[in-house]
């Protein structure tokens, strides 16, 4: 049986799985990505590898998330966004595996 272009869609729709918040029965990781701090209301820093397409975001609140699959444009778009926040909310929460690093050791 052929499918039409508008049943694969929504075949491929109902087969993801939005990924809502980290998986926190696995450990938190240790992130040796710099990142570097940001005007925002929510957010203090941010950091990003090209070579494992991973975003880092460390909230004001002290939580540092890594959020995988990440592309480089979606990386410049949320850098370059006037409100880095609403940014996060609409194009990155709940789109992206992610896991929680842990706290960066004093030195």
């Amino acid at each position: 049986m052929r499918r039409s272009g508008v049943s694969l869609i929504i075949a491929a729709l109902l087969s993801i799985t939005p990924i809502r918040a980290a998986d926190h029965s696995v450990e938190p990781i240790v992130s040796r990505i710099q990142r570097e701090p940001v005007q925002s209301s929510a957010l203090a820093a941010v950091g990003y590898s090209k070579r494992m397409h991973a975003l880092e975001i460390e909230f004001r609140d002290g939580l540092t998330y890594r959020y995988l699959g990440v592309s480089p444009e979606t990386y410049w778009a949320f850098t370059g966004a006037n409100s880095k926040a609403r940014y996060y909310n609409q194009n990155i929460r709940g789109r992206y595996r992610c896991l929680r690093v842990k706290p960066r050791q004093a030195r």
